[in-house]
């Protein structure tokens, strides 16, 4: 306060005030203004906050986790937002007015309940809220005060409590409750507006998870009803396959009656062509003798009967009853003590020896029994049906015709007039034969020149195209032709992974697709299981010489296959490698086309598949260096250059070493060491594969009895050993051989050798392992990385593979992955051992990971043993 005397002057004084007051006037707004800004950026953050908070709700939604995840991650999520620590979602079914408890989560009490009625929690404040669809929030004084109602207590009580509604349409389905125990933590307005916004995310959450859930149900049980379905129409192929395998006998029978042979063999195939139809391991043929009181048997085959069976009188055995009724006759055991009890036959004279099942069927010409054919069965396992007697009254009508012609050849002169006018029915059935024959020839003409799969001509006929081609180019030698060689990629996964049903569907889908790449006259054909080619007739150069048109045919065929499919329910998308050759005057023959399109076929395989390579000199040279490395190959096995090397493996706390891994190395006289990445595809194309591997096998066995006893031997062991019946064997002989205890030995699979047959793989390794053994999972985490292996297979140790330690430490999830790995090892008891390590930087890494063993060049290279083989021991053998 200032006192104004009489000499006071105030405008004075206010104008000396004016510039300091200006200053804080300046100040005053600019702290306001970051006030505001400082509001508006926390705002903001709250608001970017919530929108990741549920895009990451609406992520779980789409996420394949089963419902408990989603809920946890629900949970999780919502924490992140406010105090979320008592936490429980409950669902309202409108219809049974019943609620179910989805997910709870309390540092009090434990779960109420998991489903009861609506009714069974009346007047508490979850039931107000899904009752009225209202929020409801404070402590039990302001709940009375919100509710119109008693208010019930359930659990313990909370000082703050807050819970909103799910709604759909307007009607409360669901409801998310948080609540504190902590006096001084409770819920504000904004929180009660988040929980509610974040509510019915978490509803739309929910019922697309179920909806999801129930789609997939749904999905497994129409794929259960299709292969069932399948497995009925299986069913029926196999019976249409069975009646034509039986209408083929039939015809074979009626065929052999007509054959001009002998008796002897005459029923000799009918007895073989009986055979293939039933059980006739006990099979006769009897005649009525000419005077019709003796009984011959010209054709008797029975397991028990050692000698030949003599012709005897007429009695009243089972074959009697046959030619006395002339109708057919099937018996057991207990039907023919029927027939022995009503004295139809007399036991001691009808055959022998006793039989568990018999069935004998007349041979009848006009109403005339000339004998019968039977079959017998001594086993109670065996035995024959109304089918089988069908059956044999068939070929019963054949030899009785055939034995009618026989002997009327012998009345030949005394009727002449009734052979004449047989010669012409025959002449008329031999021309319907004739006409079948060689509707048959055409048809057989055209299976043989055409595959049966995809209805494309095959081999043979597109070597006849491609000859008569040739032959055209010599007479015009400005013209040119074209093959296209063409491999399907993977078509050995696409038929192991979904059957081979599906792989012949995969197979016509891709011929179709062929023939829609070309036009007329060119020709496409299947060479061999995922093999094919096109022939292009007259194809067009350009100005330098390039072969345009086929150029553009290979490109259109790529384009057209690599067009996905759907085949055994999966959608694929198919690719192809193709190879071309450009036929002009000099080549001679087909197969030096096919050869030089080959070649380029190999070529593009080898550039990376899914492209065309066209064919030139330098790929003709590449091939012939191919057989020299053979050659040289074959010499490098007999002169006993290839030898192990072996790479230190640590322990990466104290870089001790625990062990070595063996790795095969081609000392080549003139190229110096090469890897086997030069030549190993070579070796298995040349079969000489498995010899390289077992010499390598024993030349590091007798090394590594000079290693420290402390460390171990580790050896790759390639899929086609684990498929050997005797790998086990065979492999523990020869470490007795060369003295390596088994405990010192590790073997090294990859996941592609626990594929095929695993059944078979696991009993070989289990083997293995209790003969002390033990067995690496290789390159684990670059094929399925499936943890059924990790279970299924007596493992001892994983082994990740390098690319995951190349991004270490880059932007990435390579810690994380290798982190997991090492978390589920432990869990199973299993080792690890990193491959590849080469910085320091990546085995500080792996340490503060708790990798404990690892390999690489940081800790040594691949290198031979130098020192000699103990006395006694040949290390150069297979």
């Amino acid at each position: 306060v200032i006192e104004a005397g009489p000499d006071f002057d105030f405008d004075r004084v206010l104008a000396e005030l004016q510039p300091p007051l200006a200053v804080i006037d300046r100040w005053l707004g600019k702290g306001l203004h970051m006030a505001g800004l400082e509001r508006e950026v926390a705002r903001l953050e709250r608001s970017e906050q919530v929108q990741r908070a549920l895009f990451d709700i609406s992520e779980l939604a789409g996420s394949d986790r089963d419902m408990s995840e989603v809920l946890r991650g629900i949970h999780a999520i919502v924490g992140t937002l406010m105090y979320a620590e008592n936490f429980f979602i409950v669902l309202r079914d409108p219809v049974s007015e019943s609620l179910r408890l989805l997910y709870f989560v309390d540092s009090q009490d434990p779960p109420p309940f998991d489903e009861l009625p609506m009714d069974a929690l009346r007047h508490s404040a979850t039931w107000y809220v899904l009752h009225t669809g209202r929020t409801l929030r404070g402590d039990q004084e302001h709940l009375r005060e919100q509710v119109d109602g008693p208010l019930r207590i359930v659990g313990s009580d909370s000082p703050d409590w807050l819970g909103v509604p799910m709604l759909r349409n307007g009607e409360a389905v669901g409801a998310v409750v948080v609540q504190s125990y902590q006096p001084g933590i409770g819920f504000s307005d904004s929180d009660e507006t988040l929980l509610g916004f974040v509510a019915s995310h978490i509803l739309t959450t929910l019922e697309r998870k179920r909806s999801t859930e129930l789609l997939e149900r749904n999905v497994a049980l129409r794929t259960q009803e299709l292969a069932e379905a399948n497995r009925g129409l299986q069913q029926e192929v196999a019976e249409r396959q069975r009646a034509e395998r039986l209408q083929a006998a039939l015809f074979q029978v009626a065929q052999l009656a007509t054959d001009d042979i002998g008796e002897e063999e005459f029923y000799a195939r009918i007895h073989g062509i009986v055979g293939q139809l039933l059980n006739a391991e006990n099979f006769f043929i009897a005649l009525v003798s000419e005077d019709g009181r003796s009984l011959e048997f010209p054709y008797y085959v029975d397991i028990r009967l050692k000698t030949k069976r003599e012709g005897r009188p007429l009695a009243r055995g089972l074959s009697e009853y046959v030619l006395r009724h002339r109708r057919p006759l099937l018996v057991d055991v207990e039907s023919e003590g029927e027939l022995v009890r009503s004295g139809e036959i007399v036991p001691s004279q009808y055959q022998f020896p006793a039989s568990h099942c018999w069935l004998g069927v007349p041979l009848l010409l006009d109403e005339r029994a000339l004998g019968l054919i039977a079959v017998q069965s001594y086993d109670p396992d065996v035995m024959y049906g109304h089918a089988d007697q069908e059956l044999l009254g068939f070929v019963a009508s054949q030899i009785a015709n055939s034995l009618h012609r026989r002997r009327s050849a012998q009345f030949q002169q005394q009727a002449y007039l009734q052979l004449e006018e047989r010669v012409a029915e025959r002449t008329l059935e031999l021309r319907r034969q004739i006409r079948e024959r060689e509707h048959a020839q055409d048809q057989l003409r055209h299976e043989v020149m055409h595959d049966a799969l995809t209805g494309l001509p095959n081999r043979g006929q597109i070597h006849d195209r491609i000859e008569a081609a040739l032959e055209r180019l010599r007479t015009d030698p400005s013209r040119r032709c074209a093959l296209l060689y063409l491999d399907v990629d993977r078509f050995k996964v696409i038929n192991d992974s979904l059957g081979h049903l599906a792989g012949d569907d995969f197979l016509r889908e891709v011929a179709r697709r062929l023939q829609a790449s070309v036009r007329q006259p060119d020709l496409v054909a299947r060479l061999s299981g995922d093999e094919f080619a096109i022939l292009l007739e007259d194809v067009q150069l350009d100005a330098l010489g390039a072969p345009v048109t086929a150029t553009a045919v290979a490109q259109r065929v790529l384009d057209l296959l690599t067009e996905p499919l759907h085949v055994g329910g999966r959608r694929l998308e198919p690719s192809a490698s193709i190879g071309i050759a450009i036929g002009d005057s000099r080549y001679r023959e087909a197969d030096e086309l096919v050869r030089d399109a080959d070649v380029a076929l190999y070529q593009a395989k080898a550039l990376g598949r899914k492209r065309w390579q066209l064919f030139d000199d330098s790929l003709r040279r590449s091939a012939i260096d191919v057989l020299a490395m053979e050659v040289e190959l074959r010499d490098a096995m007999r002169l006993d250059q290839l030898e192990p090397y072996f790479q230190p493996i640590v322990r990466l706390a104290d870089g001790a070493v625990v062990g070595h891994e063996a790795l095969l190395r081609w000392n080549h006289p003139q190229r110096g060491v090469l890897g086997p990445g030069t030549f190993l595809q070579l070796a298995e194309d040349s079969g000489l594969i498995e010899a390289i591997d077992w010499r390598i096998f024993k030349r590091s066995f007798v090394h590594a009895t000079r290693l420290p006893a402390d460390t171990y031997l580790s050896i790759n062991v390639a899929p086609r050993h684990l498929h050997r019946e005797d790998f086990d064997v065979r492999l523990l002989e020869l470490l007795e051989r060369t003295g390596l205890p088994p405990e010192r030995l590790q073997i090294e699979v990859t996941e592609g050798s626990l594929l095929e047959d695993p059944e078979h793989v696991r009993a070989i390794l289990e083997r293995l392992q209790g003969s002390g053994i033990g067995v690496a999972l290789d390159d684990f985490g670059t094929g399925y990385s499936s943890l059924s292996y990790l279970h299924a297979f007596p493992l001892r140790v994983i082994k990740i593979d390098r690319t995951f330690l190349a991004a270490l430490g880059e932007q990435g999830n390579s810690a994380a992955v290798i982190a997991a790995v090492l978390a589920l090892a432990r869990a199973l008891g299993l080792d690890v051992v990193a491959e590849g390590i080469e910085t320091a930087e990546q085995h500080r890494a792996l340490v503060e990971l708790g990798c404990e063993f690892g390999q690489g060049y940081l800790f040594g290279r691949p290198a031979p043993i130098t020192n000699r083989a103990p006395t006694g021991v040949d290390d150069t053998g297979s």
